[in-house]
């Protein structure tokens, strides 16, 4: 009897977590979903924010889906575990296990299209590390993005600094030290 309410208790507590969560992410949804001038405006009073996380006054309706799943997760959990309602337990035991399942399918799908992956994924590079040569430089939206992404990441390039071997960038950096170096004797 014991264990039995340890469990019960251990499964209401958890499950309230998850429904606490989902209610703020749903609350959170519905706020930006309705209000997206006052996100906006929180969001320009922060420094050093870069104006693309504007984005995320579209990001409403997601996370009022992620969250009212998880009330519904939550909630199922908290009330089949203290009324023992066979009914409630058996639809969480099955939304977990469509989760556990979808979970699995997606492993096997990575493993079995591995080498499909690395591929597309050695392809995506080759594009990008194109891109940067022929275009880092001389299209100021690309360079803009190109620059915020280095920025965020602390990075340079896709892979490293020798991305910009041979662009459009590097011979106008070549151009511009040559000109100021003579300039300066």
């Amino acid at each position: 009897m014991c264990c039995k309410g340890f469990l019960k208790i251990m499964m209401f507590v958890f499950n309230g977590i998850i429904f606490l969560a989902g209610a703020a992410i749903l609350a959170v949804g519905i706020w930006v979903a309705v209000d997206k001038v006052s996100l906006l405006g929180i969001l320009d009073n922060i420094e050093n924010v870069p104006s693309e996380v504007a984005v995320l006054a579209n990001l409403g309706y997601l996370l009022i889906g992620v969250g009212a799943f998880l009330t519904l997760m939550g909630f199922l959990g908290c009330c089949g575990a203290m009324k023992e309602s066979k009914c409630m337990l058996l639809s969480f035991f099955i939304i977990v296990l469509i989760i556990f399942l979808v979970e699995v399918a997606a492993a096997v799908v990575i493993i079995v299209y591995e080498p499909l992956i690395e591929k597309v994924l050695a392809d995506i590079e080759q594009d990008v590390a194109e891109s940067i040569k022929g275009t880092y430089g001389t299209e100021d939206s690309i360079t803009s993005v190109w620059n915020t992404t280095m920025n965020g990441l602390k990075c340079c390039g896709y892979k490293n600094y020798t991305d910009f071997e041979g662009s459009q960038f590097i011979a106008a950096m070549v151009v511009s030290m040559i000109l100021y170096k003579n300039v300066g004797k």
